[in-house]
């Protein structure tokens, strides 16, 4: 897709320029972090000992309190997957090393969750041969490319996330809206690929709330084709780089809590500010929802938090 800088109603292409070093890639990845992905930083250059004799680019928590590698590459280079999956091994059996920097670094009371460790890779492109390596893969990784522009504009793009594949021939289905046919394959791809499943969170729940959680679940994955719909312990997060939405499940009622500023909204008498109250998920607007107009009135907020981290 070509970039433009606008000027007085006058485009002009943006040019594409190079890092100088990639040392200077990762430290505006790293200075940003929380912009980006909306993780953490712990540490930078982390040496993995004198057996593996290594050092990961950098270490992170995710929002979702999950361990983070992050690699970097300058250049295309099959190196940057085979380093990451290396380091993958490594924190899986040197989960101590990783709580002790990370608490030293983000605070004692830091409560790390091992269900998941995220893979990052990031660089200006990838070979044919490393995307289809990286499906027959079981690691949770994902490629992401960058292109830096002359005018300081900086895109990154996720061309590959790790997914489990299954059949799929239960949401086919003939005649339906193929968006929703789309939305349908996306869940039960996402709801393979973890320790929790949506069927678990549905089971917690009533009859009642059940239609409102596939309508809001529908609403979303039709969206855009990139979000995924990650089940957790206590709730349901729908992300694309970050999450945007999380859904906790009650027995009359869903909780929202959306990632938006509700200092820009005259809040209605189903929706809390939860910017400084303890919750589960992400989000500083909680929104509750107990029927299907107060669902339908909820889309747009959706809507809002999905464009407010990039879309």
């Amino acid at each position: 897709m070509p970039i433009f800088s606008v000027d007085k109603n006058k485009l002009s292409h943006a040019k594409l320029k190079e890092f100088k070093t990639e040392k200077e890639l990762q430290s505006l990845i790293e200075s940003n972090l929380e912009t980006v992905f909306n993780c953490r930083f712990v540490a930078t250059e982390f040496p993995t000992g004198p057996i593996h004799a290594g050092r990961i680019d950098t270490l992170a928590l995710s929002e979702d309190n999950n361990p983070v590698i992050i690699e970097y590459k300058k250049v295309e280079s099959s190196d940057l997957i085979n380093q990451s999956l290396f380091y993958l091994s490594w924190l899986r059996d040197h989960r101590g090393d990783f709580e002790i920097i990370t608490k030293k670094t983000l605070g004692s009371e830091i409560e790390i969750d091992w269900e998941d460790i995220r893979v990052i890779c990031i660089a200006p492109g990838y070979k044919k041969y490393d995307l289809h390596a990286v499906q027959m893969m079981g690691a949770n990784i994902e490629l992401w490319q960058y292109k830096i522009y002359d005018n300081n504009i900086l895109a990154l793009d996720e061309v590959f996330r790790k997914q489990t594949a299954i059949g799929l021939a239960s949401v086919e289905g003939n005649g339906k809206n193929p968006k929703m046919v789309e939305a349908g394959k996306k869940a039960a791809l996402t709801r393979a690929t973890g320790s929790y499943t949506i069927e678990e969170h549905i089971n917690k729940t009533t009859e009642k709330i059940k239609p409102l959680l596939l309508e809001i679940q529908s609403y979303i994955l039709a969206m855009d084709e990139s979000i995924e719909e990650v089940p957790k312990k206590f709730y349901i997060a729908y992300k694309v780089a970050q999450n945007f939405v999380c859904i906790e499940l009650r027995q009359n009622q869903l909780l929202l809590f959306l990632k938006i500023n509700p200092d820009e909204f005259t809040l209605t008498s189903n929706m809390k500010d939860v910017r400084n109250i303890g919750h589960r998920g992400t989000g500083d607007l909680e929104i509750i929802i107990e029927t299907m107009d107060q669902m339908e009135e909820a889309k747009k907020y959706i809507k809002l938090a999905y464009d407010a981290i990039g879309g």
